[in-house]
């Protein structure tokens, strides 16, 4: 299926040490990483059985000035990358970084909801690569944003970028986790945070074939499991943990 404006087109990793970054995902998802490349400084590409995954780089200057802590953030596409930007701000939103050229590579911008949910823009330059399909171990399956207001964040993306409302599932303290997508297809879900909970920030799950053998791999090579094997629908599994560095990363998959 071809990408489309509001469809989720890549991820990134910024970390305070990528050398060590990459050996944990590596042990853990069997990703490989390999210098992309691209002039300045380093920047690395996850991939998993030679499909790319994601992005892995140092915290830039300017985000490590605002203590940025390691993280993963995800950009999302746009057809036109200024509009979007100009969208954001609009609705409410604020822009950390004015939209800009990759040569060779697209437009891209960074941004973050009313409630402070960073996010990106990005226009590729020529066709878009196919994204593998959902469910595809190594690849990311769900895209779930912890809110500080469930419905304003639903109502923001929505106008944004046509994202729908779907399902809503009642968790009953934790109140209701909204299922959102397009075109017949569900990307993740949003939830008004508890106290508890870090955000108001976007978590992206990899889908794996062993959750079990997932939170034995993350404990065994430095990372700390914040949320142990919990059950959602379909038969599957998640947790949530923290790598060596501190970025929050989240798997879902089955106990085979």
């Amino acid at each position: 299926m071809a990408v489309t404006h509001g469809d989720f087109v890549w991820y990134e990793l910024m970390t305070t040490d990528v050398k060590g970054a990459a050996a944990f995902y590596a042990a853990v998802l069997g990703w490989e990483a390999a210098d992309s490349g691209m002039p300045g400084p380093t920047y690395m590409l996850f991939s998993n059985k030679g499909a790319l995954v994601a992005g892995l780089m140092d915290i830039p200057p300017d985000a490590a000035a605002r203590n940025t802590p390691p993280n993963w953030g995800g950009f999302i596409a746009a057809d036109d990358v200024d509009a979007s930007a100009a969208a954001v701000t609009r609705l409410g939103g604020r822009i950390y970084r004015a939209p800009g050229d990759i040569p060779g590579i697209g437009r891209f911008a960074i941004a973050a909801d009313p409630d402070g949910a960073v996010f990106g823009l990005f226009k590729g330059q020529g066709e878009a690569p196919e994204m593998p399909g959902l469910g595809t171990p190594g690849h990311i399956a769900w895209r779930e944003l912890h809110a500080g207001d469930g419905a304003g964040a639903l109502a923001f993306y929505s106008e944004l970028f046509g994202w729908e409302k779907r399902e809503g599932l009642d968790m009953g303290p934790m109140g209701i986790y909204q299922l959102y997508g397009k075109k017949g297809t569900d990307y993740g879900g949003i939830m008004t945070r508890t106290e508890d909970m870090c955000g108001p920030m976007w978590l992206y799950y990899v889908q794996v074939e062993d959750i079990d053998e997932t939170a034995r791999r993350v404990t065994a090579n430095g990372g700390t499991i914040t949320l142990e094997p919990m059950e959602v629908p379909g038969e599957m599994w998640v947790i949530q943990c923290r790598d060596p560095q501190g970025a929050l990363a989240a798997m879902v998959g089955p106990r085979p």
